[in-house]
């Protein structure tokens, strides 16, 4: 009787336990789907022109170095990131290298995610791992002769020797515009190596036919918090167009989903700049 009341209990335990996992586990997939959008990684990870699979990468990305095409993020272990570990999933976005330790080229912005934390970056990995798996193959880059595992990874020094890195300054308003939301990477100038210049963040490139969105009178300086807040939640411009293209694709996957608590934080950030 002694031993069926213990097998009873110890069952018990492994029931409670494993139903905590399991609500722990569903409040990781919760908080990174938030964080997923706030990222807008669907944007780049899906073929949108072609009506690809969500998340199975091979989108193109235009640059003036060539195309790149992105990676596959579903949880395929042959073609995605199925048999990435956590610490696989933390070095990718904060260092830009692949487990294989070939490195991204920065047209993935893991120079933004640099200041990600820990448990973010974690949520992340868990929403993207409860996703349907999808065997896709990656698509080659179409890049210069000059672009090889070798020179970026001189680009990757000397970057980390002489350009201004991406400024993080604590805020839940700048976590969200130049962490999360990777701004910069579109709306600061690069020189002609693609180093950021963060000497001019904010100040629009003209390349990507990103507007200067810092807090100047060539930027957003003499826009009201209303204003900035119809952007973001409808894509509603001052004078009562909308925006389009990339832009279109960052409000209806990202910026329209924030949180208000989060949306206030932002405006609250962009206009101090």
């Amino acid at each position: 009787m002694l031993n069926l009341i213990a097998l009873m209990l110890l069952a018990g335990a492994a029931t409670t336990a494993s139903a905590v996992e399991s609500g722990q586990s569903q409040t990781a997939v919760e908080k990174g789907r938030y964080l997923f959008q706030a990222a807008n990684c669907y944007a780049c990870h899906t073929d949108v022109d072609s009506d690809g699979t969500p998340l199975a990468g091979g989108r193109a990305l235009d640059s003036d170095f060539g195309i790149f095409y992105s990676p596959n993020i579903t949880p395929d272990k042959d073609t995605g990131i199925g048999d990435w570990s956590d610490e696989d999933f933390i070095r990718a976005l904060t260092q830009g290298v692949a487990p294989d330790g070939r490195h991204y080229y920065p047209s993935f912005p893991y120079l933004s995610y640099q200041s990600m934390n820990r448990e973010d970056i974690l949520a992340i990995k868990a929403y993207l791992f409860s996703q349907n798996a999808v065997n896709q193959p990656k698509k080659s880059h179409q890049l210069a002769w000059y672009l090889s595992q070798f020179t970026l990874r001189i680009w990757k020094l000397l970057n980390d020797l002489v350009a201004t890195q991406v400024e993080y300054d604590g805020s839940r308003g700048s976590y969200l515009v130049d962490v999360l939301g990777h701004c910069n990477e579109c709306h600061t100038p690069r020189n002609v190596v693609g180093m950021l210049k963060m000497q001019n963040k904010f100040q629009g490139n003209e390349d990507l036919s990103a507007p200067n969105i810092s807090a100047s009178k060539d930027g957003i300086g003499d826009w009201r918090k209303q204003e900035l807040a119809d952007l973001f939640r409808y894509g509603e411009l001052p004078d009562g167009d909308y925006v389009a293209d990339h832009m279109g694709e960052v409000v209806d996957n990202s910026t329209s989903k924030w949180a208000d608590d989060d949306l206030d934080a932002v405006i609250e950030y962009l206009l101090a700049k």
